[in-house]
C-alpha cells in the first residue's frame, strides 16, 4: 500500500499548494469548495503535480481531515 503523504515536506507544501487557474485562481487548495474538487475527481484531474494533489485534497475533504491541513498553513 503506498503512502498518501510520504513525507512532512509534502505534507506541507501540499497545506499551502494555492490554485493556478480558473475561479479560484490565487486560492489554497485547501480552501477550494468541496464541489469543486468532487467535479474534478469525476471529470478527471490534470495531470502532473497540480493534478496530483487536487486528487491528494480530494481524499483529505472526503474524509473529513481538513483540521490536520490548517495548522500547516503559513501565515
Amino acid at each position: 500500500m503506498q503512502e498518501i503523504f510520504p513525507n512532512k515536506e509534502l505534507l506541507i507544501e501540499l497545506a499551502n499548494a494555492r490554485m493556478p487557474f480558473g475561479k479560484y485562481k490565487g486560492r489554497l487548495l485547501i480552501e477550494l469548495p468541496e464541489p469543486y474538487i468532487v467535479w474534478f475527481n469525476q471529470k478527471g484531474f490534470p495531470p502532473g503535480k497540480l493534478g496530483n494533489q487536487l486528487a491528494q485534497m480530494y481524499e483529505i475533504k472526503l474524509n473529513g481531515l481538513e483540521q490536520l491541513i490548517w495548522p500547516l498553513v503559513k501565515k
